[in-house]
């Protein structure tokens, strides 16, 4: 089954009327979503409680899989050290014994050289462990960081709630957090992308810091219907847990040294981990330019082609 079909199995389209119908009466509709919103916010934690902020084993596992050999490598750095300090004791020893005795005075260059390499070599190796373990805590963190967004939830309709790991090989999440004017210019922005976007299965969740309802709103046209549906279906996820969101993007914010009001984008790949970040509006063209389809002879094949992580 191809990344589409999944994606259309998890994605069900709101009945015409409902609290995400494209209309002129969008605000009202808006109020009576961020009241049902808020309510399954208290349904939600009073069953699944909210996600851990505590590094995870399967984090560890996840960067011990990214880099198998790394512990080789910190072995064999810890071996390295404890031989060169070992080497470094004997031949202080033997300085010390050769410097007491006059007759011995000879030796004392050879010593000195051997001493140094010893100290040095045990110097070289604990910078490389040094440099090794803070890219492991560093990599552990980003992973335990992406474990966490992978446990908050999306609303899909009024009936459904998944996690965003739920999305993880089926939908590129744009996660889009800001005042709700900000997000409703966003909105018209992807306008234009919407067929692309989906095409691509990207899937947008707009998360208001202010507290407010966004406005989405479509013109009513025969000719506009299909295209209303398709950027219905794009704007379709809500997230759940305001609380949690909050916490995860403020966390971002601080780590990427960016004001708490700034308001921010983040890009999923198809496997969940980060793919990009900014301030400001997505670039919606650049999405569809360069991330392939999830449809087609390709399908699968071009799942990995999301761009490097960060």
């Amino acid at each position: 089954m191809s990344a589409l079909q999944r994606l259309s199995t998890v994605l069900i389209d709101f009945p015409s009327g409902n609290c995400f119908a494209f209309s002129r009466h969008t605000y009202h509709f808006a109020v009576r979503r961020r009241k049902s919103r808020e309510s399954s916010a208290i349904i939600c934690s009073a069953t699944n409680g909210p996600p851990s902020s505590e590094i995870s084993s399967s984090a560890k596992i996840r960067s011990e899989v990214l880099s198998p050999f790394r512990s080789v490598r910190m072995f064999f750095y810890v071996a390295f050290i404890a031989s060169g300090s070992l080497g470094g004791l004997i031949a202080t020893s033997r300085l010390i014994g050769a410097l007491a005795n006059p007759s011995r005075a000879a030796e004392v260059p050879e010593i000195l050289e051997g001493l140094a390499i010893d100290f040095g070599a045990a110097s070289l190796f604990a910078f490389l462990y040094y440099r090794e373990n803070n890219a492991k805590n560093a990599q552990i963190a980003k992973l335990s960081r992406e474990e966490n967004l992978s446990n908050l939830k999306l609303r899909v309709n009024e009936k459904r709630v998944l996690s965003v790991n739920a999305f993880r090989g089926i939908a590129r999440l744009v996660i889009i957090a800001g005042p709700a004017n900000f997000i409703e210019e966003c909105f018209k922005f992807s306008e234009p992308f919407s067929e692309g976007l989906l095409e691509r299965g990207v899937l947008v969740v707009p998360f208001a810091t202010d507290g407010r309802s966004p406005n989405f709103e479509c013109e009513e046209k025969e000719e506009t219907k299909e295209m209303n549906a398709k950027i219905k279906r794009l704007w379709q996820l809500a997230p759940v847990y305001a609380a949690e969101w909050t916490k995860w993007i403020d966390e971002q914010k601080k780590l990427a040294n960016v004001s708490p009001e700034s308001p921010v984008y983040l890009s999923l790949r198809m496997d969940g981990r980060v793919r990009g970040s900014g301030v400001g509006y997505p670039p919606w063209n650049a999405f569809v330019a360069q991330l392939p389809p999830v449809k087609g002879m390709w399908t699968g094949l071009l799942d990995g082609m999301d761009g490097r992580v960060l």
